[in-house]
């Protein structure tokens, strides 16, 4: 269990009764079983508070296994090893330190996860890069809710050497299109150098109203081709284009990649 927040506004009333949900899988787990859990989630807390009948092991916590800023893992106060990743950010990092501990649970030594780790090179739809065109880097990513956005915008900002951030975004989650979560989303897209948000059909709100306090920043529209027009006349030698949606976002990608190629260089 990793991390629990609200979310799936059209199923659940409130977090809550999320957490009632996590309690009932938590009560199936067989007494042999092991639970992982994230050390820093008061939900999780709240959630194992109320009965865990298996064996539960904690990680990002100095009891449990825990994760250095320069990549250092221990478990139980005592060094196991270095973590490589390719994948950036600490949230990718924590997800790893959290596959260590439920490999180990199957035999697999923590020291050959770490090692089969560094090899790892990700999964579709996380920080996969689907080409370079014109020195512009794009970018798709599966984020949609607002910790996420922020999560994925921070982690692609560190790995910049050079260029700017260009965070196009699609609320497309029946959360996102009730505009839930729309107060949070200037916080979240915020350390983005500049945001593009396309509304599409179902969503009940206004982004432009939303991101306006963003000013210049933030440019809003419900037209695809006019979002897709003006990410590729602003981005420039060097930026990533970070596309942020838990849908096929029309294939922007792609289009965007075939509109910058067409730049004249």
């Amino acid at each position: 269990m990793n991390n629990l927040e609200y979310d799936h506004a059209d199923i659940f009333e409130n977090l809550a009764a999320i957490e009632k949900q996590f309690h009932h899988l938590v009560r199936i787990m067989p007494s042999d079983g092991t639970v992982v859990a994230n050390g820093q989630c008061e939900a999780l807390d709240r959630v194992l508070a109320k009965g865990c009948w298996s064996h539960l092991t904690r990680f990002d916590t100095s009891t449990g296994w825990s994760l250095t800023n320069d990549g250092v893992v221990a478990f139980e106060g005592k060094t196991i090893g270095h973590l490589e990743l390719a994948m950036p950010g600490r949230y990718n990092a924590l997800n790893a330190v959290a596959a260590i501990a439920a490999a180990q649970t199957v035999g697999v030594s923590p020291e050959q996860a770490l090692l089969a780790l560094s090899t790892f090179a990700g999964v579709k739809r996380r920080m996969e890069v689907k080409g370079v065109s014109q020195g512009v880097t794009v970018i798709d990513d599966f984020a949609h809710h607002p910790t996420a956005i922020a999560e994925t915008i921070h982690a692609v900002k560190s790995r910049l050497t050079r260029g700017r951030l260009l965070a196009v975004l699609e609320p497309r989650s029946n959360t996102m299109k009730l505009g839930t979560m729309k107060d949070r989303l200037a916080d979240a897209l915020k350390e983005a150098d500049a945001v593009y948000c396309y509304a599409g059909k179902g969503v009940a709100w206004e982004p432009a109203e939303v991101l306006q306090v963003m000013g210049s920043q933030a440019y809003c529209t419900h037209d695809l081709d006019a979002l897709i027009a003006k990410v590729s006349q602003d981005a420039q030698t060097g930026d990533v284009v970070l596309c942020m949606s838990n849908g096929a976002f029309g294939g922007i990608h792609g289009k965007l990649l075939t509109k910058l190629a067409e730049r004249p260089e």
